[in-house]
């Protein structure tokens, strides 16, 4: 269920924002193992379980969005075009998630070299991890958040 009033989305917003700093907390976790690849294999993992829950959390799954009011369902069809916000109302797919990792590409290359760097290597790694899982992360909540801050915009005027 999408939030109905501004305070019921602040605490989602901050909610997923903590659940985000989770799971970048373990993503910089197995960026510390020296394994080459198996960091970017967890990110995949963690973004495939972790943007579905920011989606269901705001109310905006593909699920939740179909049982909406066809009204409500065009203003956050609309949204989600307008702003290109591909994450959203969509099933997510390993396709998906590594096309959103690609936007972090650089970072990923530097990450496998580190591995071969023993102690500061692996600890820049970890850093390099957890910032970028907390900036993909952050990124949706963010998304989402303005999403529903437009429906409840637009439930406003009516």
């Amino acid at each position: 269920m999408i939030p109905m009033s501004q305070a019921e989305l602040d605490k989602v917003r901050d909610e997923c924002y903590s659940m985000v700093t989770k799971r970048a907390s373990i993503s910089a976790g197995t960026s510390a193992i020296p394994t080459p690849g198996i960091d970017i294999a967890a990110d995949i993992a963690i973004l495939m379980e972790l943007i579905p829950a920011i989606n269901r959390q705001f109310g905006l799954s593909n699920e939740q969005i179909e049982g909406y009011d066809p009204a409500v369902k065009q203003v956050i069809y609309q949204v989600i075009k307008r702003a290109g916000l591909a994450l959203i109302g969509v099933e997510v797919t390993k396709t998906v998630v590594t096309q959103t990792l690609k936007k972090v590409a650089g970072r990923a290359v530097t990450k496998q070299v580190l591995k071969f760097v023993p102690f500061v290597g692996w600890a820049a790694n970890a850093a390099i991890g957890f910032a970028a899982m907390k900036y993909v992360g952050n990124s949706h909540v963010d998304d989402c958040y303005a999403v529903c801050r437009r429906i409840l915009e637009a439930q406003e005027r009516v």
